[in-house]
């Protein structure tokens, strides 16, 4: 008898048997699959992202209203709301800025820009506030039960928000190329640098081996899934067979003489605790504190990425602001020194350079609101009736990286004198070079004296280059160098005549 007893009447007894066999074997099967791959997705993952049901918005950490909410349609009041905080530390605002200029929103395709977002999710990673614990409880009872587990919520979002960080930060990277990465870094590194001992500190870790891809610790959940580990019966980190996210991880490489710069760059700030820090960095690892003489040489040459953050801007034409706001009391004394030490007449050649006005105007009053306006929305500032001193500096500043030699030659000044910003010697340096190289005698007498006194390491000290500039800049018709060099060459003069 075949399986069918007439091809009308159906299935035969012996298959309506088979079949519901065979559906509850495929269940069985599917089931047993399902639990294999929530076994392997949970080495390592946090024990929330497994509860069945949840979504992305349920597991992300919750933003306030005026976020969210219809208020901040005025993307670019709203852009500049966020990067003040995400330059001030926020790692939410900086989880945000990631998002926004990812695109996440249909809203946000006309700011999309993937190095700008790997940047702000980049800082998020890097942030200890959004690793470090708020607070635990025993996970068994008892004193010395089973360890710590989160007691808030505040830590799981925060997780899983890395997670997640971590997983677009990887994508956006993988797709670009070594120049857009080096992009991503330098942008990075140049924030970092406006945060004083703190980013000084966070940058070390960064480059420093012993710390996880983004300076957390080594046995952090998401450094661990990042570098593609899991945990042992014992909590160390083990390799796993497959996963990782390398471009993520490899955005910054591992380098002892780059992790001591940077800890001895945060000990420059005055903080005591960088000192301690760095004595520590020393002592972690043998051999580390040979580097101390060749860093502090490095140290005192070395110059952020940026003189501010590139004003770049997407389709929108919302520049990306810089928002590192001068802090602390040699930024306040250096910006309280303006008022009276920094014509303003530089300032108005400097605008007069950018295109913002006709003429060079040589007091503030002489600037019209519209003319104020356009170089703050030029520069991604909020408007204002008036220049704030930060903005003076700016304009001088920009007309610098520009290509203006006087605004370089003023910007060097300023450095060197602490005026306006305060005084820093590699940086002046820096400028008065690009000034000497577009022909600026005064830069050139400028550079004769730094190599003649050899100033705090930043240009050694090197007679011959000092008498080279020194020439150049008499050639060039600079009066106070003219007078050196006769004299120089009257004694010269006199010299010869004695000997014969």
């Amino acid at each position: 008898m075949g399986e069918y007893d007439n091809a009308d009447r159906g299935p035969s007894r012996l298959q309506r048997h088979r079949m519901p066999l065979a559906g509850g074997a495929v269940a069985v099967l599917v089931l047993l699959i399902a639990v294999l791959l929530l076994a392997s997705c949970g080495d390592g993952a946090p024990a929330f992202w497994r509860r069945g049901g949840q979504n992305d918005a349920a597991l992300s950490c919750p933003r306030p209203a005026s976020i969210t909410g219809s208020e901040f349609n005025a993307q670019e009041a709203g852009l500049r709301h966020l990067r003040r905080a995400a330059f001030r530390g926020d790692v939410f605002a900086q989880l945000e800025l990631g998002s926004r200029y990812a695109a996440v929103r249909a809203t946000d395709k006309n700011i999309e820009d993937p190095i700008e977002s790997s940047v702000w999710y980049a800082m998020a990673l890097a942030n200890d506030e959004g690793y470090a614990p708020i607070n635990g409880v025993d996970r068994k009872g008892g004193v010395f039960g089973g360890g710590l587990r989160p007691l808030s919520k505040y830590d799981d979002c925060r997780a899983f928000e890395r997670h997640r960080a971590y997983q677009v930060l990887d994508r956006q990277l993988s797709r670009m190329s070594r120049e857009e990465q080096e992009a991503v870094r330098d942008r990075v590194i140049y924030i970092l640098s406006t945060q004083d001992a703190e980013g000084y500190r966070t940058l070390a870790r960064l480059h420093d081996g012993l710390y996880g891809p983004f300076g957390e610790p080594a046995d952090n959940r998401e450094a661990r899934e990042a570098l593609g580990r899991k945990p042992d019966g014992k909590g160390l980190a083990q390799p796993r067979s497959r996963g990782g996210y390398w471009a993520a991880v490899n955005l910054f490489q591992r380098n002892d003489v780059d992790a001591y710069l940077y800890n001895y760059l945060a000990v420059q700030t005055g903080d005591v605790g960088a000192y301690v820090l760095m004595k520590d960095f020393e002592r972690s690892s043998p051999g580390r504190a040979q580097y101390a003489g060749f860093v502090e040489a490095k140290a005192r040459q070395w110059t952020p990425p940026f003189e501010f953050y590139p004003l770049e801007a997407p389709a929108s034409g919302v520049p990306f602001s810089d928002e590192s706001r001068p802090r602390g009391d040699a930024y306040e004394y250096a910006l309280s020194r303006l008022q009276g030490e920094l014509p303003f007449i530089h300032v108005g050649r400097a605008l007069r350079y950018l295109g913002v006005t006709q003429e060079t105007v040589t007091a503030p009053e002489q600037l019209s609101r519209q003319q104020i306006e356009a170089f703050e929305a030029m520069i991604g500032h909020a408007t204002e009736s008036r220049l704030s001193p930060v903005e003076r500096v700016r304009a001088i500043q920009l007309a610098a990286v520009n290509g203006s030699s006087e605004a370089q030659l003023v910007l060097a000044v300023m450095y060197a004198e602490g005026i306006g910003l305060p005084a820093d010697y590699a940086r002046s340096f820096k400028w008065f070079s690009e000034a000497a190289r577009q022909g600026s005698p005064e830069a050139k007498f400028a550079m004769s004296t730094y190599f003649a006194l050899g100033v705090a390491g930043v240009a050694d000290q090197d007679k011959a280059d000092a008498v080279a500039f020194r020439i150049e800049s008499a050639l060039s018709g600079f009066g106070p160098s003219a007078s050196r060099l006769q004299a120089l060459l009257s004694q010269v003069s006199r010299a010869q005549q004695q000997r014969r």
